[in-house]
């Protein structure tokens, strides 16, 4: 935005010598005003999609999981999203949390993770379509289960009881498992256009190719990525 102003206050500096100051502060303070509207808008349809997204998500769970009677849902990852870049969004996830009422407090607990898997033209002109949205929900142990399984093809150890305490006690990144910073499993190098796969379920493969962790979506065809970050704060949340 800093980029855009510059390019106007620039316009109207070359504007016509004949025009009268008070014209340019004018037509400068016009232009200002108007992309400050611009960025308010965009702020603003921003906000709109994440809580229709948040509506949506909670409408999943009230229909399709009955077991969950008192629990929070938070979105784990729009914040600092622009929306230029909500289109090309493969992955939104809610963190969900099951808890008891109690005086004045809440008793935490159950966590769990929503993934609203998206496909191409989720975001259009007339908004979003969230038939082209796929919803998995995952707990503790699928989480740690879908990484072993990650893990197991994209680096040289293949003991599932091994990897299972290393994901259980460190982090999944790019580059592997990591404990208090240090590299305990390393993933394979590999080149851009080169794939490891492993089919992890009815409904998906998992996919690496050094980038990130790829789940491929049976049913739809499509190949979408979790983030690095996004992944660092799943483990997180789910293993506290």
């Amino acid at each position: 935005m800093r980029k855009l102003i510059t390019f106007l206050v620039a316009i109207a500096l070359l504007l016509p010598q004949k025009s009268k100051a008070q014209n340019n502060t004018a037509a400068i303070a016009g232009a200002a005003a108007g992309i400050v509207a611009i960025g308010a808008g965009i702020i603003a349809s921003i906000d709109n999609m994440k809580e229709r997204a948040e509506l949506k998500a909670t409408e999943h769970i009230l229909m399709y999981r009955p077991e969950l009677k008192n629990f929070t849902l938070k979105t784990l990852d729009f914040d600092g999203k622009k929306l230029k870049d909500m289109s090309s969004v493969s992955v939104i996830t809610y963190k969900i949390q099951e808890f008891t009422p109690a005086d004045n407090r809440r008793l935490l607990g159950k966590k769990q993770v929503l993934f609203g898997f998206t496909s191409y033209g989720w975001i259009s002109e007339q908004g979003i379509d969230f038939n082209r949205v796929q919803w998995f929900l995952i707990d503790k142990d699928e989480w740690i289960n879908m990484m072993v399984a990650y893990a197991k093809v994209s680096s040289a150890e293949k003991n599932e009881s091994t990897l299972k305490q290393k994901i259980s006690s460190g982090l999944i990144v790019n580059k592997g498992v990591k404990i208090d910073g240090k590299l305990v499993v390393p993933f394979y190098k590999l080149d851009d256009d080169m794939y490891l796969t492993t089919d992890y379920s009815e409904d998906m493969k998992l996919v690496y190719n050094e980038k990130s962790l790829g789940i491929f979506l049976k049913k739809t065809m499509n190949l979408v990525q979790i983030g690095r970050d996004d992944l660092i704060k799943t483990h997180e949340f789910l293993i506290d």
